[in-house]
């Protein structure tokens, strides 16, 4: 019923995003953007001065050259396999554009709305379940089971190694993001935007209360409706679920903005 999901392995896999930046949603359709965000976070018009610089030196020439951002998917998810498994890479990660797709996604996770056309991951298996009625339904508890896979693998993701790699792929993140519209902006600063966006995600208590006005289920607290599309993701995987992903997230910022990185 109707429910698309989605977050990233832009604060995920690559954590970053995978936000990571793992990409989730269901197979039914996406609840409908409130008319406003509250707590979104958007670029400024003027872009500042770099707030949170890579460790310098990074992605500087290196052992292994770079790709052009165009041949950059079979490397970058070889080199992700190294890290992961090739079976999480396959599972969860989309074949083709995975570095435009996770900036995208990056980028859209503090808005309303994230294009699930762009999304970096694949959808998460099963159907989006509710209990009751379209005046007085909650968010049953069995879709927190549909994110365990996904969770299990971005909990077992070393983040240096994950920062290491993000490092050195660095100035391809950092092209397509530039491609997206913002010339003098600075990818870093916006990942930790996100990722700052995602930790600040609220723990709602008790059931999950649903309304269904048309063909959408929406949150019936208007607090968690206005919520972005990152934090109502989170809210959904389930409190356990949200807790993991937050952990990683933590640990990535950490390496993203002090350059503790694995070498």
């Amino acid at each position: 019923m109707i429910n698309k999901p989605v977050i990233g392995v832009a604060a995920l896999i690559f954590v970053l995003a995978a936000a990571g930046v793992y990409y989730l949603r269901s197979r039914s359709q996406p609840l409908p953007a409130a008319p406003s965000a509250p707590a979104a976070v958007a670029p400024s018009a003027s872009e500042p001065g770099i707030a949170h610089p890579l460790p310098e030196g990074a992605g500087n020439a290196a052992a292994t050259p770079l790709p052009q951002l165009a041949d950059s998917d079979a490397p970058l998810r070889d080199a992700l396999s190294q890290i992961s498994s090739a079976d999480a890479v396959k599972d969860f990660l989309v074949p083709q554009d995975l570095i435009r797709k996770i900036v995208v996604t990056i980028d859209n996770l503090p808005r309303q709305k994230v294009a699930v056309d762009k999304r970096p991951a694949n959808p998460a298996a099963g159907s989006f379940l509710a209990n009751g009625d379209e005046l007085h339904g909650t968010l049953d508890q069995h879709n927190f089971e549909r994110y365990k896979p996904m969770v299990a693998v971005v909990s077992q993701l070393d983040a240096k190694q994950l920062g290491a790699l993000y490092v050195h792929y660095y100035p391809l993140f950092q092209e397509s993001y530039q491609n997206l519209g913002y010339p003098n902006g600075y990818f870093n600063d916006r990942l930790v935007e996100v990722i700052d966006n995602l930790l600040a995600t609220p723990e709602p208590k008790g059931p999950i209360e649903l309304v269904r006005p048309n063909v959408m289920y929406t949150y019936a607290d208007p607090a968690l409706e206005s919520r972005t599309a990152g934090q109502k993701l989170l809210i959904r995987m389930g409190p356990e679920n949200a807790k993991a992903i937050k952990a990683k997230l933590t640990e990535l910022r950490a390496v993203i903005t002090a350059g503790q990185l694995k070498h």
